[in-house]
């Protein structure tokens, strides 16, 4: 199956029987949900690029296995409601009390190589916790020290787009629904081999070549919604897990 993840906006295609299977007219009128995740960038101390859009990424599939957010758990409704209607994800940044402010709300911290993430269950578009709105979106540009190492065969890979230029915060949530679309297409066995592993993965930007093999070859893939920073339309990453190829 071919899934299809727009920012902000999903045109997934799931199963037949799956519950997050979208259906146009409800899902447009339904209350929409966002998904909150913070990044830590200290003054003294950012955290690299690619740390951070892994541990982004790693983020939302520990929020998505968690068992608060399954079946009857406290943030399960809130996890549906979102699903149910837009995936929507906006990454904000914070540093010393403001972190310790975000760390103090209900959610979930996940720690990279250096960079740490902090994801909380789906609140509405309208009614974020005022510790989170007042937190700001712009200034999570980073860089990568040095080219990260080549990912493993066998490690399920995010790949970037090498013709879209974003931001690192933009980059963060487009990985998050990378991520996400692998989740949803994996079996019940694959999601919990990869959730007791400590969902291991890694984000790379592609050659152009190999970006059009990906595209083309069926595998997740996400196009922008066109809402900030780049073209509608855009694809933006391609989900390569082991058990989907």
């Amino acid at each position: 199956m071919n899934g299809v993840s727009t920012d902000e906006s999903t045109a997934y295609t799931a199963p037949e029987d799956s519950p997050f299977r979208p259906r146009d007219d409800a899902r447009d009128q339904a209350r929409q949900f966002v998904l909150p995740l913070v990044v830590r960038i200290e003054r003294a101390a950012p955290p690299a690029r690619t740390d951070a859009l892994e541990t982004a990424a790693r983020a939302v599939l520990v929020l998505l296995g968690d068992e608060r957010s399954l079946d009857d758990g406290e943030w399960a409704r809130a996890v549906r409601d979102w699903q149910d209607a837009r995936i929507r994800k906006v990454v904000r940044r914070a540093r010393g009390a403001e972190w310790r402010r975000a760390e103090a709300l209900p959610g979930i911290t996940v720690t990279g190589r250096a960079a740490e993430v902090r994801v909380f269950p789906p609140v509405p578009v309208d009614d974020w916790p005022k510790d989170l709105a007042r937190l700001q979106v712009s200034g999570t540009d980073l860089d990568d020290p040095e080219p990260p190492a080549e990912a493993g065969s066998d490690l399920p890979v995010l790949w970037m787009s090498p013709e879209v230029g974003m931001s690192a915060g933009k980059a963060m949530a487009q990985a998050g629904h990378g991520a996400q679309l692998a989740w949803w297409e994996l079996s019940d066995a694959d999601r919990a081999a990869w959730r007791q592993a400590g969902f291991p993965l890694a984000v790379r930007t592609a050659s152009p070549g190999h970006w059009n093999e990906l595209v083309r070859g069926g595998l997740p893939l996400v196009r922008d919604a066109g809402f900030t920073e780049i073209a509608p339309g855009s694809c933006t990453v391609v989900a390569d897990h082991p058990a989907l190829r």
